[in-house]
């Protein structure tokens, strides 16, 4: 991704949503508790929502470095030869 800024927001429908800050398009995340979660969140959802998408962003991030390394292992392997 580029270096956009993003937000979380939480939207009239109670849906707590990741979001360019310059853009007008989908949200890039959208949680939505149930009923039940929301009684036991006792109103921290707003809270734990940042949590699992900072969790998932960095989770998304070691997989991207992962995905370049296995890529560098492969060009290395590819371009060297065995006599």
């Amino acid at each position: 991704m580029s270096s956009s800024l993003f937000e979380i927001m939480e939207l009239s429908n109670g849906d707590i949503v990741l979001q360019r800050a310059d853009d007008e398009g989908d949200p890039l995340v959208s949680i939505r508790f149930s009923a039940e979660s929301m009684a036991f969140l006792r109103g921290n959802k707003f809270d734990v929502a940042r949590a699992m998408i900072e969790a998932g962003m960095e989770a998304a991030g070691d997989i991207a470095e992962q995905s370049r390394e296995d890529a560098s292992v492969n060009i290395d392997i590819d371009t060297h030869q065995v006599h």
